[in-house]
């Protein structure tokens, strides 16, 4: 696990109504996804077929906390913290609709994304507004850490 990155399990309450999953609070409460300490604004990503890649990016300053709102997908992250203690360790986590989970990765690790089914949707907050004139990014090829989004049996 990289320092700082949170892989918060959430829950879906149902009854005969449907369901209702409480994606993130304000920082500060009991509850685990209790981790929005800033906002800056929340925006969703459809990839309209699976294997679709989204990578990589860090960020200086802004925070993101990702959730799947439909379909499934794979993440992969490095830490890229010179000061951090997992700096240069890499995390890879498969999270979707059917295992709600709030994905939370700090300033200075790069992330991305493959859609591992047709019309995955992703909810993503970010502590900041997103600046198209001077964006808080670094990004780098998609293949930058190798074979790391190759479906591989177990």
């Amino acid at each position: 696990m990289i320092h700082d990155v949170k892989v918060i399990r959430l829950t879906a309450h149902t009854d005969e109504r449907g369901y209702l999953i409480e994606i993130a609070r304000k920082a500060g409460g009991d509850e685990p996804h209790a981790v929005v300490h800033q906002f800056g604004q929340v925006y969703l990503v459809g990839n309209p077929a699976r294997g679709a890649i989204r990578a990589f990016h860090k960020h200086a300053e802004l925070w993101d906390w990702f959730f799947i709102s439909h379909g499934s997908a794979k993440f992969v992250l490095k830490d890229d913290r010179e000061d951090s203690p997992t700096y240069g360790e890499m995390m890879q986590i498969v999270i979707g609709e059917r295992n709600p989970t709030l994905l939370v990765v700090p300033p200075g690790v790069y992330h991305g994304w493959m859609s591992l089914e047709d019309d995955t949707q992703m909810i993503s907050t970010a502590s900041h507004t997103y600046n198209r004139e001077n964006p808080d990014e670094v990004r780098i090829p998609p293949d930058s850490f190798g074979d790391v989004w190759t479906i591989k049996g177990k």
